[in-house]
């Protein structure tokens, strides 16, 4: 044995006696400490675990909503208007992001770069208060999100989430309008049907880990609700044309703004309906209210020269006038109250038909005092005029129709010829429904129902087919809307001009120029209203301005909706320009 070696059992230490206190302590205190572990256990676990519950739960129990499909936005022969495509958003979590780690700032700067973003912009939403989540991009292309989820950035995550898309473009932006962020309609028909188009969101209870994975569901699923389709009547095919008809117009005459209104004069469905300027409803980026107003709706003006067919058919339906009565015109102007009211000719003696054809001012006022104020105003009434329309469209006005107790016998006058009062594009394309349907004024829809209108009678079948009469002749030769003329079709319609209001008063060099009218002028199928607004390029008569967009509107309609033609296919007249009374 080496001289180093230690015998144990000789060891003066196992020799020495232990105190039986002292082992005894060491195994009760072992005991106690796990009867405390015990006890504290229970009491976390049984008698007192709401508040570790709770911060179980929001430390790693999450909700997740399981979000619905929007439905589709159709147009009536099922072609897509608006859909939803998916669009990851990026997320993350700031304090699990390592920016002090140079690889993952370069990771940073292609993300940043993928995301169109300044490197600069994508730091600041890393170092944002909230250091468990933030945005980064929302509804981001799924290429894209595929190239920043391959980069394997730690603490950057993806959910997934839906963004709309629109065919159409701005030729139908007006129609359909638009979502935010957020899947919620903002404008158009995304707005007034946003309910039924939106579902409902489903939900899930998980358990996640600290970097966001889910480790298990809790509870039961609740399924989403995908959104239910809208099909719409429009015809998205005449509301390209309408629009683009309307955009070469505007920029022709150098104008403002325009609006086209086409509706079925059967079912009362609104076939197109198209503003400019517009816009792009999914690139909204520089977004004026210039563009997204929808003039057709929203924009009250006073109608001028369109509203003497109206006129001229209450004092039909009153039997104060026939077709052939005669009116003198002479000199062609108009004293009272201290006012002159002009027509731009002297037309002397007109018939009833020609005082439409001409468009005679003096002629109308005349006609207008065979009446009593309170005709008028009814008739205005029936025919939708100050009364928002019944439409399925946020948006629309009712426009402005004094009480018929109120007007001074000059008011009612300028009436008449379609000042003192004021009206949309809708309101007067819905209006002309009664001389198009027999004299029955149809309500209007915006969804498709093929099945033909009953509407409100307003005039006799006999009084609508002679004022349309009237209004062919105003658009034939000698009339004031000659160019409205289209290939195959006969066209019935009145044209207007008036001075636009500014302030108190009128202003002598900014007009608004429209045509509203019907064609086959028989067995109307279509009517049709266009609306320019203030043309500078020296020409602004209604007929010249929005005629001929009227008539290629007319024409391309008509050929989509397969309606035979019902005269030659030549021209009916060699436009020429007319001038017409304001």
């Amino acid at each position: 044995m080496s001289r180093h070696s230690v015998r144990y059992t000789t060891s003066p230490l196992l020799a020495s006696k232990t105190p039986v206190w002292r082992s005894k302590f060491i195994v009760a205190a072992v005991a106690l400490g796990f009867v405390v572990l015990g006890v504290r256990a229970a009491y976390v676990q049984v008698i007192d675990n709401d508040f570790y519950q709770r911060q179980g739960v929001v430390r790693f129990e999450r909700t997740l909503t399981l979000p619905a499909n929007r439905g589709r936005i159709l147009d009536r022969n099922g072609l897509i208007l608006a859909s939803s495509v998916i669009a990851p958003s990026v997320w993350a979590i700031p304090e699990d992001v390592e920016r002090n780690d140079p690889e993952t700032r370069t990771k940073l700067r292609q993300v940043a770069k993928l995301l169109g973003m300044k490197p600069q912009e994508l730091d600041k939403k890393l170092a944002d208060e909230d250091k468990t989540f933030v945005w980064i991009q929302r509804q981001v292309d799924e290429p894209i999100a595929k190239q920043i989820a391959a980069l394997g950035i730690k603490g950057l995550h993806q959910t997934r989430e839906y963004k709309r898309q629109y065919p159409e473009g701005e030729a139908a932006a007006h129609v359909v309008g638009f979502t935010n962020v957020e899947d919620q309609g903002q404008e158009g028909i995304e707005l007034s049907f946003n309910k039924a188009l939106g579902g409902q969101p489903g939900s899930q209870r998980v358990i996640k880990d600290r970097l966001g994975r889910v480790v298990e569901g809790v509870g039961d699923v609740v399924p989403p609700v995908d959104g239910k389709d809208i099909q719409l009547s429009i015809d998205s095919k005449v509301q390209f044309f309408a629009y683009q008809k309307l955009r070469d117009a505007v920029s022709q005459h150098k104008a403002k703004a325009g609006s086209v209104v086409v509706l079925d004069a059967v079912t009362g469905e609104v076939l197109a309906l198209a503003n400019y300027p517009s816009y792009v409803p999914d690139k909204r980026q520089n977004l004026t209210g210039e563009m997204l107003r929808n003039r057709a709706l929203t924009d009250t003006f006073e109608p001028g020269s369109t509203m003497k067919p109206i006129t001229v058919a209450m004092a039909l339906e009153a039997g104060r006038i026939k077709p052939s009565s005669v009116i003198d015109t002479s000199p062609g102007r108009f004293q009272l109250a201290g006012f002159t009211i002009r027509d731009t000719h002297n037309y002397g003696a007109l018939t009833v038909e020609g005082v439409i054809q001409k468009s005679s001012n003096v002629g109308a006022i005349k006609v207008a005092q065979k009446m009593a104020p309170q005709e008028m105003w009814d008739t205005y009434t029936a025919l939708g005029y100050g009364q928002k329309p019944q439409v399925q469209f946020p948006g629309a006005v009712a426009g402005r129709l004094r009480p018929w107790k109120s007007w001074k016998p000059v008011e009612q006058a300028t009436m008449s010829y379609g000042y003192g009062l004021s009206a949309s594009l809708f309101q007067m394309a819905q209006s002309y429904t009664s001389f198009a349907h027999d004299g029955r004024i149809l309500p209007v829809t915006i969804l498709k129902s093929p099945e033909p209108a009953m509407g409100q009678r307003v005039f006799s079948p006999q009084n609508a087919a002679a004022v349309r009469k009237m209004l062919q002749m105003a658009a034939g030769p000698g009339g004031t809307g000659q160019r409205a003329q289209t290939v195959g079709y006969s066209v019935g319609g009145k044209s207007g001009t008036a001075h636009k209001q500014v302030g108190k008063g009128y202003a002598s060099n900014k007009y608004r120029s429209w045509f509203t009218g019907m064609a086959p002028i028989d067995k109307p199928r279509i009517v049709v209203a266009v609306m320019i607004d203030e043309p500078s390029a020296g020409q602004y008569f209604g007929g010249t301005v929005a005629g001929p967009v009227f008539g290629e509107v007319v024409q391309q309609t008509l050929r989509m909706m397969n309606v035979p033609p019902d005269l030659a296919v030549k021209p009916l007249v060699v436009a020429q320009d007319v001038d017409e009374s304001f």
